[in-house]
């Protein structure tokens, strides 16, 4: 085997030879920090050949033959040579674990135990048994067996035949149980933090448990600060009290969010959002909050505010009040030049909407989310020179999972399903019978070290008369385009159109949005650090009707900045399609915000 240098020094170089590089990063890390003088230099080559033959040893090499030569020099560092013939290395006979005490009757530990890789037939290494002896401690006290000790922890070792025994003998005592929380720092009614407790008093002690109680607090947004403290030194009749300090965030937070699409698909080459969010985390005792933003971009401006009300648990059972005054743009309208024999953009299906919606949800035990709902909708639009302005009761269900990996702004895995159908009916006050259905699905994936996978699909379908489509409102119909639908698209720019006799009688052409929805994209990542990645996709898909389904495809690449608050994305699409109402486009899309 070739041998390595280990980094010059002034005083003291090293190399070694005859050994894996497994083996040789061990003896390194036995060896310890090069000398800095000579009297460190000499008491370094005093303890080599210990150190070295530790090395060897704990990993199963109990007859090793090391040759050790040391040239001295008066100029420069002097010169270590290790050249080691390891032998035959120390096979394991056999692996004995037993255990005693209340952690027979926890599963926990039998899953530990059939996921454990050492066994008979493996090269003896101590460091694996070390690791497998402190595994077992911890997960004792992880599980609430704070007597928990070896009574028996051996390697029986036959130097003349290279065999090892290992024989580990764990007594955990009793387990102990939840005492009381008690909380520090909150001004909320005592119904509504006790309901974070995921546990009962007298359960059996579980950090688990503890985990996921702070994590409910944090999810709640009431606190700053967080801790969440067992006392065990002042544990009671095996019962371990649970001290919880918490600190309340500021009345009032506020949030800016930028954006911008730029591109030549529209007369707005630049289409810059500018996003404030106002939230007040606590309003009173109850747990109430509410949340308010103002969203600006040139000839869409909106605001919603939206009221929350915890009802029998401040995460998984809360009432919504929704309060919106929104004006969006959608698709393109065009005149006809006679002249040039083609179509030139002239504006876009502009709409004014109010809503007001109230919203039950409910979180149940296997992570559904259920939404009940009730909105209205007001929405004033001018659609082939012809003014609507239809009024809905949508009553709605929603349900959707999400599922993390892991909870940093940018998961590594996860995916979110989402199904949700509205209905609305003259009987009740709406102007047309109207049935909206959505499905929106999203998967995230590190198949390997740095190549992270994301593919989404929407699909949307209303179902309403024929003589009805046009009271249906653009908020409600389907369009396609924009960052988080076909990139290289300016945002709900495509979908089917309708010609027609404008009022100074030429032809124009409307993008007047479809009856159905159906996207899909596939994009693939790679990390070139821990914070900045690359990124490569292809959207395909449309907003269409019944017969005219004219599909676009998107290609393009992008920079990612995986910053404090979230990825930053700066994408840039190219259409591969030239469209009835859309010439060949590129769009440039900067956004942020977390995959799931």
């Amino acid at each position: 085997m070739s041998g390595f240098v280990l980094a010059d020094n002034n005083w003291l170089t090293i190399k070694v030879s005859g050994v894996s590089k497994k083996i040789e990063k061990n003896i390194y890390a036995h060896l310890g920090t090069l000398p800095d003088n000579d009297v460190q230099r000499r008491a370094f080559l005093f303890t080599v050949d210990d150190n070295t033959h530790d090395a060897l040893e704990s990993m199963g090499y109990y007859h090793a033959i090391l040759d050790i030569d040391v040239k001295e020099k008066e100029n420069g560092p002097w010169e270590l040579t290790l050249d080691i013939t390891p032998g035959e290395p120390v096979i394991i006979q056999w692996v004995d674990i037993n255990f005693q005490g209340e952690m027979l009757k926890d599963d926990t530990f039998s899953l530990w135990l059939n996921s454990l890789k050492i066994k008979p037939g493996d090269t003896l290494n101590h460091g694996v048994y070390d690791s497998i002896k402190s595994q077992l401690v911890t997960l004792a006290l992880a599980r609430g067996y704070f007597d928990g000790q070896y009574t028996t922890s051996e390697i029986n070792i036959n130097r003349d035949l290279n065999t090892a025994q290992i024989n580990l003998k764990f007594d955990s005592g009793k387990r102990y149980l939840f005492g009381d929380v008690n909380f520090e720092g909150t001004t909320l009614n005592d119904d509504i933090v006790e309901a974070l407790i995921p546990f009962d008093t007298d359960a059996p002690y579980s950090t688990q448990l503890l985990t996921a109680f702070n994590r409910n607090l944090l999810d709640t947004g009431y606190f700053s600060n967080i801790k969440v403290l067992p006392q065990l030194d002042k544990i009671d009749t095996g019962l371990v009290p649970i001290k919880v300090e918490l600190s309340p965030r500021p009345s009032h937070l506020i949030e800016v969010g930028l954006g911008a699409d730029i591109g030549n698909s529209t007369e707005n080459s630049v289409d810059p959002r500018v996003r404030v969010t106002w939230r007040t985390p606590q309003i009173n005792r109850y747990g109430h909050y509410q949340e308010t933003s103002v969203e600006w971009s040139p000839e869409r401006p909106k605001i919603l505010t939206t009221y929350t009300i915890p009802l029998t648990h401040p995460l998984d059972d809360q009432l919504k009040i929704k309060l919106g005054l929104l004006r969006d743009t959608y698709g393109v309208t065009q005149d006809y030049d006679a002249d040039k024999r083609q179509f030139n953009n002239t504006g876009q299906l502009e709409s004014k909407k109010y809503v007001v919606g109230l919203t039950r949800q409910r979180r149940s035990k296997s992570n559904w989310l259920h939404g009940y709902s009730l909105e209205s909708v007001r929405e004033f639009y001018t659609q082939l020179d012809t003014d609507y302005d239809p009024r809905f009761y949508l009553l709605g269900y929603n349900l959707t999972k999400t599922v993390r990996g892991d909870n940093t702004l940018d998961p590594k895995s996860g995916y979110r399903q989402t199904y949700s159908i509205e209905y609305a009916d003259p009987s009740a006050g709406s102007t047309i019978r109207l049935a909206r259905l959505q499905a929106r699905f999203k998967w995230v994936d590190t198949l390997f070290d740095k190549h992270r996978f994301v593919a989404r699909v929407d699909l949307g379908a209303n179902i309403a008369d024929g003589n009805d489509i046009a009271n249906i409102p653009p908020s409600l119909r389907y369009f396609a385009g924009g960052d988080q639908s076909i990139r290289g698209y300016s945002y709900q720019e495509l979908g089917p159109y309708i010609d027609y006799t404008n009022s100074e009688g030429g032809l124009s052409r409307q993008v007047v949005g479809g009856r159905f929805l159906a996207i899909g994209s596939v994009e693939y990542q790679y990390y070139l650090t821990p914070t900045w990645r690359v990124a490569t996709f292809v959207d395909a898909g449309n907003a269409f009707d019944t017969q005219q389904f004219e599909p676009v495809v998107s290609v393009g690449g992008g920079l990612h900045w995986i910053s404090p608050i979230g990825p930053i994305r700066m994408d840039l699409g190219f259409g591969l399609k030239e469209t009835e109402t859309v010439a060949r486009s590129y769009r440039f899309h900067l956004t942020m915000g977390t995959d799931l």
